[in-house]
């Protein structure tokens, strides 16, 4: 830019060079705001036109320029002051060389950038380093790299960064000449007039911008064919994406990486057929998928898509460049690339909830535009957008874009994506219906992998979970280890709540997945990280499952949710579970469901009481009905095609789900009688903790009564109250408990310790008699205790090479223990009526454009769209990039539950129900009422009862040992065995 004269006048010359519109200030090079309009809304065309004159018209003597330079600046200083009075922003003030300053500048000297714009502060500047360099034809660099090595048998995860250099996103062209005003508000994200609102949410205002982008400025009018009556039709795609893929992807032939496909799909997923005239770029180049990979998502933020889309990415990579699979590098070497074979759906719940920086990372990448989307096609709503392309940028969770540089071997591959935004949110059950039964209908895959967004995949763990389906023909499902992010160092375990969830997930996977990965059938894939294989869940596995989509209610009648009692809507808030048992049970088949424990995904957790009670509720009511509806159906499994033996396990494995359920159903009193036996029997024992017997005594009975106060008390929250108005109050709850567990324990080690100190084996006797002496009595109950609590944890740990969990996570598991009994199932079944099932509308597709076709006589109907040229698209692109990469703050919204009556109805039977059996089980054993019975008599009754609890703790636990014992040495003996 010219130092020389004005700085008005300059601004001017640089900035209309390509626009019909006055100008004022760049918003992509100097992040200011642009002037095109008077004070009344108004053009300007006369100092447009002597703009104009003056660039078309370079010959003009220096006179006439100088007059037109003065002229301009007067008309330009007069409207900027008015403006400026209006706005409450300062006019422009003259500088020493008596030109104009900016009033939105920084005070410092300007100091020229890599693109040669002024280093101008501003509030979209990017947190992330993006690497910058002025513009080329090669806009990423050439080939700078040295050979790479790349060694898939590593186990360790080989990170991409965007530290190699290159442009991205480039410059708009030559000179920097760009069009602000063609696309989205010039004045978005610029310090507020008196008439821009300051009290919007940060959410409002992403969404009012969005909203704002959806018009195109300028563009040139196309023609579009329907196809069967279905919009359909390629956009160009930013420059900068297309040649970002390497070379050796591209084929003259083909716009796949040039351009992006939409489609306004106005139909149901279960019409989304080629019969109606519907197609998938995938299958339109004949192209055979194996894995079809889903991320569903609701109203995550960018960082948590982010890192779920790019670890899915860096495993498509690991899975096409792998030298282990047999599978995959023949189809390498016949000339058929990997990532052929490979399809990402990314299934959006709503347009109106999903936080829209979402598609920022999406436009990003080249999956998304805005401004391409249609509300109606001839009057037919438009019930999800459909996008599709395939590239080869991600963008990971530190908010760094990662790009292909050279021949690197790091790179990422292609990857094909298709994009679903469904207009309305329908619950997630209607998302895999779209995935299920539109998609999956169409490309006919193999295997189909589940993530919710949010959960980030482990190195290699999609190609672990194929593997298993590859080597075992008759596995209908599959899942891997799902952990909690515990952050780096693990510094999150410093928050008890994260440490006892992660011991939860830990054991979970060591102890329970194992076990039932033996018997054949895993009670539940976590629909947060889980596979299966199409052609199994085909037909009544997913006609059950669908049941619960709400979009299928009036089609369905009584079947759907509006037919629904209470507890039959609870099961479908475990949908998955239900999912899991009838593909076990399928009709003729003989699928089996199983754990694959080298495949590891994390995910977040709550980390404050609120939003675990919130979260535990749709899990425990959830999984308590699909619980009692697997064993209610479990005769379905004797029309099944299971073996004998298969058949014989089951069954013990139905008697296991039967003892678990009903000493789950007692956790409340057998906890509470557990607590009261125990810090009773050490004054028995002449041990008195407080110094007398009498002080102990009154201590004891301070601690019951503040047990069962504060026990009453969850009941009066959470029949009344939502836990996140309730903060303070469950906090001190959960600290009540931690000490009364705390307490617990220490009185249980003091008697474990004087147990075995008094024990005196007899001279002479032999070593069967003195382990005989050890196990009868009191003694044999406390060993059990021990075992059953801390032996069989410590051992399988060791056992599984992942013991560190007992060290950082157990201590504050063992004293949250209390508190998940009795906060969390209390509150999850006072509120077993809301099951959430009400959907929202959207208002935001009102922004939306709709088209409507002409048809000439024996010809096709045609619509007319608006297409961006491909100038307006890059300068757009550039600054989605910058909000792309923006860190983001999150902030919580609270959301409040809606209720029916006769569900509340409902959920008063049953708490009352669970309470008063409770109630009489602690009763019955205390004897508080007195039915003529001895003190003597009283303590062998609650001395027996406790002794068959410890029995039945230590049986549970030693059958979940054994199980995973066996699945232990089934996975390490015979491995040599497989296929693979």
């Amino acid at each position: 830019m010219p130092e020389s004269g004005c700085y008005a006048k300059n601004r001017l010359h640089s900035s209309v060079s390509n626009s019909h519109h006055l100008l004022v200030y760049e918003v992509y090079r100097y992040g200011h705001v642009c002037i095109c309009t008077d004070a009344g809304g108004q053009d300007i065309p006369g100092i447009c036109a002597e703009h104009r004159r003056k660039m078309h018209c370079p010959e003009k003597d220096e006179k006439e320029e100088s007059r037109l330079d003065a002229s301009l600046c007067t008309r330009f200083s007069s409207l900027y002051l008015f403006l400026s009075t209006m706005s409450g922003r300062p006019v422009l003030q003259a500088d020493e060389q008596g030109g104009y300053q900016d009033p939105f500048r920084d005070n410092q000297p300007y100091a020229a950038n890599s693109y040669g714009s002024n280093n101008i502060q501003n509030p979209f500047a990017s947190t992330a380093s993006l690497p910058q360099q002025p513009y080329t034809q090669q806009p990423y660099g050439g080939d700078n790299h040295g050979p790479s090595r790349y060694d898939l048998h590593d186990d360790e995860e080989k990170p991409l960064t965007s530290s190699y250099g290159g442009s991205y996103p480039p410059m708009a062209g030559p000179g920097g000449f760009i069009d602000p005003n063609a696309y989205g508000d010039p004045y978005d994200g610029r310090p507020g007039s008196v008439y821009s609102s300051t009290s919007m949410t940060p959410s409002a205002r992403q969404d009012e911008q969005w909203r704002r982008r959806q018009t195109i400025k300028r563009g040139k009018t196309k023609r579009v064919k329907l196809q069967s009556g279905n919009f359909v039709a390629d956009y160009a795609v930013p420059t900068a994406v297309s040649t970002a893929v390497e070379s050796k992807y591209h084929s003259p032939n083909s716009n796949e990486f040039t351009h992006m496909r939409y489609s306004a799909a106005t139909c149901d997923p279960d019409d989304f057929t080629t019969e109606n005239g519907w197609s998938l770029r995938t299958s339109n180049y004949g192209r055979q998928t194996e894995l079809l990979i889903a991320v569903t998502s609701y109203n995550e933020d960018k960082v948590l898509y982010a890192r779920t889309l790019h670890g899915v990415m860096m495993n498509i990579r690991d899975i096409c460049k792998t030298k282990q699979s047999k599978y995959w590098k023949k189809h390498a070497e016949e000339g058929t690339p990997a990532w052929h074979k490979i399809t990402v759906a990314l299934i959006v719940d709503g347009l109106e909830p999903m936080d829209k920086s979402v598609l920022d990372i999406l436009a990003t990448v080249g999956v998304y535009q805005d401004g391409v989307m249609k509300k109606e096609v001839d009057k037919k709503e438009t019930v999800a957008h459909i996008f599709e392309y395939t590239t080869q940028l991600s963008i990971d969770s530190d908010m760094q874009l990662v790009q292909p540089h050279g021949e690197d071997a790091n790179n990422l591959v292609p990857v094909q994506i298709i994009f679903v935004l469904k207009a309305k949110n329908q619950k997630k059950i209607n998302s895999h219906r779209w995935l299920f039964n539109a998609i999956g209908k169409m490309l006919q895959p193999e295997i189909c992998v589940l993530i919710d967004a949010g959960t980030k995949p482990g190195h290699k763990s999609i190609y672990y979970l194929w593997e298993a389906f590859y080597n075992d023909p008759n596995l209908g499902g599959a899942c891997g280890e799902i952990h909690a992010m515990i952050g780096k160092a693990g510094k999150k375990l410093l928050n008890p709540l994260v440490a006892a969830q992660n011991f939860e997930y830990k054991m979970s996977n060591i102890l329970d997945k194992p076990l039932e990965s033996s018997f054949g059938y895993v009670s539940v894939l976590p629909g947060a990280f889980s596979a299966y294989r199409y052609r199994a869940i085909l037909g009544r596995p997913l006609e059950q499952y669908f049941h619960g989509d709400h979009s299928l209610a009036d089609r369905l009648g009584k079947k759907g949710i509006h037919g629904m009692n209470i507890f039959t809507k609870n099961m479908f808030l475990a949908e998955d579970r239900i999912l899991c048992f009838e593909l076990v049970a399928k009709a003729g088949d003989k699928w089996t469901l199983t754990y694959v424990k080298p495949s590891k995904a994390e995910t977040d957790v709550p980390e404050s009481a609120a939003e675990l009670i919130g979260q535990r509720r749709r899990w425990l009511n959830g999984s308590f009905a699909a619980s009692v509806y697997s064993l209610v159906h479990f005769f379905k499994l004797y029309k099944s095609g299971h073996g004998i033996v298969r058949m014989f396990f089951f069954h013990i494995q139905g008697l296991y789900n039967v003892f678990s359920l009903v000493f789950s159903w007692f956790a409340l009193a057998n906890l509470w009688l557990t607590f009261s036996i125990i810090i009773e029997l050490l004054p028995d024992q002449n041990v008195y903790i407080f110094g007398t017997k009498a002080v102990t005594f009154y201590i004891n009975q301070a601690f019951e009564w503040i047990y069962l106060a504060f026990l009453a008390l969850q009941f009066v929250l959470a029949l009344g109250n939502r836990p996140k108005g309730e903060r303070l109050t469950y906090f001190i709850t959960l600290c009540v408990f931690a000490f009364l567990g705390a307490y617990l324990i220490l009185c249980s080690i003091w008697l474990t310790v004087l147990a075995f100190k008094d024990i005196t084996f007899t001279s002479g006797s032999s070593t069967g008699q003195k382990v005989e002496q050890l196990l009868t009595g009191t003694n044999g109950v406390l060993m059990a205790a021990l075992v059953a609590t801390f032996g069989i944890y410590f051992i399988s740990s060791f056992l599984y090479r992942d013991p560190w969990h007992m060290f950082s996570s157990f201590p504050q598991y063992m004293l949250l223990a209390p508190s998940f009994t009795n906060v969390l199932n209390t509150y999850a079944f006072c509120n077993l009526h809301d099951v959430s099932w009400g959907t929202k509308g959207s208002d935001k597709a009102d922004v939306l454009p709709s088209v409507s076709s002409t048809k000439k006589e024996g010809a096709a109907a045609v619509v007319e769209d608006t297409e961006k040229i491909q100038e307006d698209i890059d300068a757009a692109f550039e600054e989605t990039v910058k909000r792309a990469v923006t860190k983001i703050e999150v902030k919580e919204v609270i959301e409040k539950p809606t209720a029916d009556d006769s569900n509340k109805t409902f959920r008063t039977r049953l708490v009352a129900c669970w309470m008063l059996s409770n109630a009489a089980l602690a009763v019955l054993i205390e004897q508080t009422n007195g039915y003529g019975v001895t003190e003597v008599q009283q303590k062998k009754i609650q001395n027996t009862y406790f002794r068959v609890i410890l029995w039945c703790t230590f049986g549970l636990s030693m059958v979940r040992f054994i199980g995973c014992l066996y699945y232990f040495l089934r996975r390490n003996l015979f491995r040599m065995c497989r296929r693979n």
